[in-house]
């Protein structure tokens, strides 16, 4: 197994093309030797989180809109949270720095230091040994998550934006056509 990616990002290479991935990022937030899930942070849907998960929208950041976190479970919702640390509570699973899950079947002022969040319907997901298999065939790229990532307010220009900050030829992507055919 490769070094875990939880805590990280996959940047789909442009190479990648399933539909499902094509210029994404995905925040990781599980990897073992089980297999792995994460969330699509750049997928944002027109669905307010107000119609969705009503005690919650008042927590989200712009764009307040459900995220297509993935294709695997569309129906199930994960969000993640930055709470200050020295509040977090119960409620909340730390994935990276005040980065973590929280518990949508409470109500948001039951988690301590609570700052923003945003909503995922559905996740990636690969079965024990596929991602590494992905990552062997150089279909992502892994990235170190910066906490401006998770909580973007322009996630259509994220793919671009990450691979911009990036040193030598990943970073030259982010000159990467949108449309290849424009070249």
């Amino acid at each position: 197994m490769h070094e875990s990616t939880r805590g990280r990002l996959l940047v789909a290479t442009p190479s990648l093309l399933d539909p499902n991935f094509v210029r994404t990022v995905i925040f990781m937030l599980e990897h073992n030797e089980e297999g792995a899930i994460g969330v699509v942070l750049n997928r944002p849907s027109e669905l307010p989180v107000a119609t969705t998960i009503e005690p919650w929208a008042g927590r989200t950041v712009p764009p307040s809109v459900l995220f297509l976190g993935g294709p695997v479970s569309p129906s199930s919702v994960i969000a993640l949270a930055s709470v200050s640390l020295d509040d977090a509570g119960d409620n909340w699973n730390q994935i990276l720095g005040r980065i973590g899950t929280v518990d949508l079947d409470v109500d948001p002022t039951d988690v301590p230091g609570l700052d923003e969040v945003r909503m995922f319907a559905g996740y990636a997901g690969w079965s024990g040994g596929q991602l590494e298999a992905e990552l062997h065939d150089d279909g992502w790229f892994v990235v170190d998550a910066e906490l401006t990532d998770i909580h973007t307010d322009d996630p259509l220009e994220l793919w671009w934006e990450v691979v911009g900050r990036q040193p030598g030829p990943v970073g030259r992507l982010a000159y990467y056509p949108r449309d290849p055919r424009d070249n």
